[in-house]
């Protein structure tokens, strides 16, 4: 067995080093029988798209298919990792030492590859800091971006400005959303046991466990549905603005994560309607266009308004 699975890897790699290779030269490279390449390539034939490119012509792969990288998951590396232990080494073919060796130094470059890639990502993104920087304060975004990619469970303290307290806690990486110059990691929390968002800024410390996690069936569209930007609610709130003509153009332009319902009115201002599960982030945007932006419903969000002006009349009275 371990002779048949050390010949389809030769014939892998020769198949893809010599495309167009016949059986009979499969044969000779593998020094075999050239009924035995056929029985073989039968075999191949349900793990690689191998074909046959017509009498004479010898064999390819379809497509762009290839066996580098060869992309294993830490569970089949772990298990590659161990054969050697498992197996009895008087009994191996020569070659196979040579051979395992390979494809183990593949993975490893690839694996490194891969890190070298997250590492020049890291660097190319320009993260905002904090007004006030602490000297502790650190950027964890190479961390999390490993272990959003290879599915392990972060360690982490982290740091809830809401009640001033940091806690240690064990974090699925789900996700890593950009929102209004800021990162937010969306994951599983095991301490709550629910998924939590978290702002990446707010770390103080990350380690990538050994632990691996599966998403299931969480759809991030889902979660975010009726979200204006990041901060989620329970609520079902239907606004209706109002913008002017002077602004309708570039509301029109902005780049949501909601899909609104605009239409426009004769003298060229624009009627723009959201359904959200929460206020506080749009009432935000909103205000950012001041007397060119008029709520229209709900009405209590008017009385609302009427009293944020009130109150910015009296701070500058």
């Amino acid at each position: 067995m371990i002779d048949k699975v050390i010949r389809l890897f030769k014939m892998l790699n020769a198949i893809q080093a010599n495309p167009g290779i016949t059986a009979k030269e499969l044969a000779i490279k593998c020094d075999t029988a050239e009924r035995t390449i056929y029985r073989d390539l039968r075999v191949l034939d349900l793990i690689a798209p191998v074909t046959n490119e017509g009498y004479g012509k010898g064999y390819t792969f379809m497509g762009n298919f290839s066996m580098y990288p060869l992309n294993f998951t830490e569970q089949e590396a772990m298990v590659l990792s161990m054969l050697p232990s498992v197996v009895d080494k008087d009994k191996l073919p020569d070659g196979f030492e040579t051979a395992y060796d390979k494809v183990m130094a593949t993975h490893l470059k690839e694996k490194s590859r891969n890190k070298d890639i997250i590492q020049n990502i890291t660097e190319a993104i320009q993260m905002g800091m904090p007004a006030y920087k602490e000297e502790t304060t650190q950027n964890f975004l190479f961390d999390i971006l490993q272990a959003i990619l290879s599915h392990k469970t972060i360690e982490a303290v982290y740091h809830t400005q809401s009640r001033n307290t940091e806690t240690k806690r064990l974090i699925d990486p789900y996700y890593l959303v950009p929102r209004d110059k800021r990162f937010y990691l969306i994951g599983f929390c095991h301490q709550a046991k629910a998924i939590r968002t978290f702002r990446l800024s707010r770390f103080k410390a990350v380690d990538v466990t050994n632990l691996t996690y599966s998403k299931g069936d969480f759809s991030i569209k889902q979660y975010l549905k009726n979200t204006w930007s990041i901060e989620r609610g329970e609520e079902h709130i239907h606004f209706k603005v109002k913008f002017s003509p002077v602004i309708a153009r570039y509301i029109k332009e902005e780049e949501l994560f909601v899909r609104p319902k605009m239409r426009d009115l004769p003298d060229g201002s624009l009627i723009f309607e959201v359904t959200l599960n929460h206020d506080r982030e749009f009432l935000n945007w909103v205000y950012q266009y001041g007397p060119n932006a008029e709520i229209l419903e709900p009405k209590s969000y008017r009385e609302t308004m009427k009293e944020q002006l009130q109150a910015w009349m009296n701070v500058y009275k």
